[in-house]
Formats: C-alpha cells, sequence, structure tokens
C-alpha cells in the first residue's frame, strides 16, 4: 500500500471513533486528515490547538483562506458556529479536562501507552508543541500512525527509546494494518484491515499482543 492510501486509510478508520457531541483535537499531520472524513450524520467539535474550534475539512483549491490554518500551519475550513480564541484560553480547553479525545501521530509507541512523538536525538526540532499538554488533559488518546518506519522498522514497540511525550497516556492505535486497544490485560488487537492476517501484524509489531476473541476486519 502506497504512503498516500495508508495514511487516508488510517484518517478513515480514526474518524469512526467519534460520537455526536465530542469535542475532539487534532494533532499536526496525519491526524489532521481526520476532518476530511466525518460522517455526516454525526456532529462533533473539532478544536485545533492553535486557537479555534469548528474545524472543517480542507478547502477546495484555489478558495483556501491564509488567516484559516490548523496548528501545522495548513489551510482548514471553519464551520458555522466556529469560533476563534487566543492560545492562553485554547490551553485552558486542553488543560481543564474539556476535550472527549486527542489524534495525535506518533514516532514510536510501546506496549505500556507510552508515547514518544515529538523529537529524534541529534536532530532539530521546533519543540514539543501541545503534545504533551493534549495526552495528559483529553480524556481518550487516539494515536494515528503507520504500522511500520520508511525503513521497515517496527514502530510499536516493547520499550520506546526516544524520548517520551507521556507515560501510559495512550488508549488506542490505529494504523493502516490493524486497530489496538490497551486495556488493563495488555496491548489488545481488535481489529485488521482487509486483507491482512494476523500473522502479518504480529511480525510486524515488536510489543506483545493479546488477539481479542472478537477480532473484526475494518
Amino acid at each position: 500500500m502506497n504512503y498516500l492510501k495508508a495514511r487516508e486509510k488510517i484518517a478513515r478508520r480514526v474518524a469512526r471513533e467519534f460520537e455526536d457531541g465530542d469535542l475532539v483535537n487534532l494533532g499536526i499531520g496525519l491526524p489532521t486528515m481526520v476532518a476530511d472524513y466525518i460522517e455526516d450524520d454525526v456532529e462533533i467539535i473539532l478544536h485545533s490547538e492553535n486557537g479555534f474550534v469548528g474545524l472543517g475539512p480542507a478547502p477546495v483549491e484555489g478558495e483556501e483562506d491564509k488567516d484559516i490554518t490548523n496548528a501545522g500551519g495548513q489551510p482548514v475550513t471553519i464551520k458555522k458556529g466556529g469560533a476563534f480564541f487566543d492560545s492562553v484560553s485554547s490551553f485552558m480547553i486542553i488543560r481543564g479536562g474539556h476535550l472527549d479525545a486527542t489524534v495525535l501521530g506518533a514516532l514510536q509507541v510501546d506496549q505500556e501507552g507510552n508515547l514518544a512523538n515529538w523529537m529524534i536525538p541529534g536532530k532539530m526540532v521546533p519543540g514539543m508543541g501541545g503534545a504533551m499538554d493534549l495526552t495528559v488533559g483529553a480524556r481518550r488518546v487516539i494515536v494515528a500512525t503507520q504500522h511500520v518506519t520508511k525503513k521497515g522498522q517496527a514502530k510499536i514497540l516493547k520499550k520506546c527509546n526516544l524520548p517520551l511525550t507521556a507515560r501510559k497516556e495512550v488508549d488506542l492505535i490505529v494504523t493502516e494494518l490493524a486497530v489496538m486497544e490497551f486495556t488493563e490485560k495488555g496491548l489488545v488487537l481488535k481489529e485488521i484491515a482487509k486483507g491482512v492476517d494476523v500473522e502479518e501484524v504480529i511480525k510486524k509489531t515488536e510489543a506483545e499482543l493479546i488477539i481479542s476473541e472478537d477480532l473484526k476486519e475494518f
């Protein structure tokens, strides 16, 4: 599966996780794509870390407004009833526990629910951004990431070896191959993608997986 198709598949599956009335933050990168796949009959409010709620899908090419961008600086739309505010208010929403969920990308996730998504030692980075606040402030943390790196290395590990963003805060991982949920018993493989078998997921996952007795296909 090519890069763009894999990202689209992940975003589509994540978009199915939300219910009417949810207030959801979308992180930078792949998570921003989720806004394009929310079903028309599901009314949720999308929060953007840079200071607004009511985030809509990407604008039609040629109709971008340079003053309306998401936290990653990409042009977006705002829905009727949306609102703009400063960073202080934005982080009051995050730190105040008002978010039902946040969707974040990842460099690594491990079987303890630890997340590393902001820094590779030796490489220049702008900073952690709001990820540390989001992982602690949101009621549910969903990681949207490709299953392996471009070099074929596992991203879902027994133990993260990159600097952590948060400890034991991840609730769900969605990749192009599988959906995995953290439970008291461990990391449970709940769903596999159409055309993918369990053996392939296990082979590309370093973390120990518990195979759900009710394993489904997505």
